[in-house]
């Protein structure tokens, strides 16, 4: 499924994401909505930085999902170990547990479209 797609039928099912962007495995945008192109940006940053460093302070490698919960509200991120993630924000206190299957939801069905596998190892 298209990445905008994806997103569009997140925001169907969790009206509470106000923005989320979903980056590739290489850190570039798929599609985001509810922000600027230099808040995509950052927020593809911010959110691949807190997999990584959280699987790090575990000792796991990259960590597949964290939720962090800001003053001015959430922020989500879901993403697969090498792969694509999105990254959400929500008003604060809102329930983790059904947002992140919904975010799981939307990534495989980014995973699963052609255009977004990962481009094989050439030796």
């Amino acid at each position: 499924m298209e990445p905008a797609h994806a997103l569009a039928d997140l925001l169907a099912a969790s009206p509470q994401v106000e923005a989320a962007t979903v980056f590739d495995y290489m850190n570039g945008a798929l599609a985001s909505v509810g922000v600027s192109d230099g808040s995509a940006t950052a927020a593809m940053r911010a959110g691949r930085a807190l997999l990584e460093n959280a699987g790090a302070l575990r000792g796991v490698g990259e960590a597949t999902q964290v939720h962090a919960s800001l003053a001015g509200g959430d922020v989500f991120v879901v993403g697969r170990q090498g792969g694509p993630a999105i990254v959400a924000v929500t008003a604060p206190g809102r329930p983790a547990g059904i947002l992140f299957h919904e975010l799981k939801r939307c990534l495989v069905s980014v995973v699963e479209s052609p255009d977004q596998s990962r481009p094989e190892a050439h030796a």
